[in-house]
């Protein structure tokens, strides 16, 4: 399991706002899965998931 703390050194913060709704869909989403991902570590699981399949 990964822990938590200051984020690999070769990241780069990205600041985005969204609407409440989204949010709330985002919290959603956080609580189905089993290791309650943080929403930033779930932004970037769901960005990978659609590199991933973009580039297939």
């Amino acid at each position: 399991m990964k822990s938590r703390g200051r984020p690999k050194v070769d990241t780069q913060p990205v600041m985005v706002r969204m609407p409440t709704e989204l949010v709330e869909q985002l919290d959603q989403v956080r609580r189905e899965e089993p290791d309650l991902p943080s929403r930033p570590e779930l932004i970037r699981r769901i960005v990978e998931e659609w590199m991933a399949q973009r580039s297939s």
